[in-house]
């Protein structure tokens, strides 16, 4: 039992002694991918050892995340995802691996919430305006499938509309569409919203948290609209597989925060519209479960099945 006591412990002592990869199981380019570079630079300049970001795409994060629950839990393979890690189990009829037990929860790195977009051109100021008109006439939204749907149908269940669901493969065609004026409405994540705003063809009318954000200070939360009750929050967790060491999971958790006090990094995430959260593991353990159950509620009122 002593030698295995001080397994841990010499473990998270020596680490990292050699490379370390970072799966972001998005493809290249995107938010997560973004917030995930930032990270392994800043960790990579913090440990002295690389971190490598491994871009393992498909099925909505599902293969990149069961590459990682299959990995040694020896803190050389991490995973970055976002809010479709507690989705999916809700839209997928099958799944190689259960959400909550597969993995050890590290941290919840930071929040940013769904945006509601509607073209800079369109006859929609304000969401108000939008939800009045929805609420009598069928008006198209669209999502990128996940997260993203199952918002659209919170809202329309909580704001009593009568939306009619328009699915797309990612956010970048459901913006052109917008832009076109071929679709009245969308949801996405601040960081898909956010360069067709500061171009001028979209305008950010609706925002799925509890307060405004800084990046988009005229949008509306749903509460001040009169729907309480909306919240969906992308967010960003660090995981490893299941089984990892907990004073390796502490350092690990402990040089994020170190590195996420650096005024860039804050900065930059503030500049995607994210809030710092820098959870224990602990705290993100409760909150995947607590949203995977929320999600999953959601999916049943509306009558949503797994695909």
């Amino acid at each position: 039992m002593g030698a295995l006591a001080l397994a841990g412990p010499a473990t998270a002592a020596t680490y990292p002694a050699k490379p370390v990869t970072l799966v972001v199981p998005y493809s290249a380019g995107g938010g997560t991918d973004i917030v995930g570079r930032l990270l392994a630079q800043k960790l990579s300049e913090r440990w002295g050892q690389s971190v490598v970001v491994d871009n393992r795409t498909g099925a909505n994060g599902v293969i990149g995340s069961h590459m990682v629950s299959k990995a040694l839990p020896d803190g050389y393979t991490l995973l970055l995802v976002v809010g479709s890690h507690a989705v999916n189990p809700t839209l997928m009829k099958t799944m190689p691996y259960d959400t909550v037990t597969a993995f050890t929860s590290i941290t919840n790195v930071a929040t940013s919430p769904m945006v509601l977009v509607v073209s800079a051109r369109g006859p929609y100021r304000t969401l108000p305006e939008l939800l009045q008109a929805a609420r009598t006439t069928e008006l198209g939204v669209g999502n990128s499938e996940g997260q993203t749907r199952l918002t659209g149908e919170l809202i329309r269940q909580a704001a009593g509309l009568k939306t009619v669901e328009v699915p797309y493969k990612g956010g970048a065609p459901m913006m052109v569409d917008i832009i076109g004026g071929h679709l009245p409405m969308g949801l996405t994540s601040v960081l898909t919203a956010l360069p067709h705003v500061q171009a001028g063809n979209l305008r950010v009318i609706g925002v799925a948290s509890r307060e405004r954000l800084d990046v988009f200070p005229d949008a509306m939360t749903y509460a001040e609209a009169g729907v309480p009750g909306v919240e969906s929050l992308s967010w960003y967790g660090m995981f490893g597989p299941a089984g990892m060491p907990a004073p390796l999971v502490e350092q690990i958790g402990r040089d994020l925060r170190a590195v996420c006090a650096d005024p860039a990094v804050v900065a930059q995430l503030r500049g995607q519209g994210a809030q710092l959260v820098l959870s224990s593991p602990a705290e993100l353990d409760r909150f995947v479960r607590g949203e995977a159950g929320k999600w999953a509620a959601v999916a049943q009122r509306g009558g949503i099945r797994a695909e």
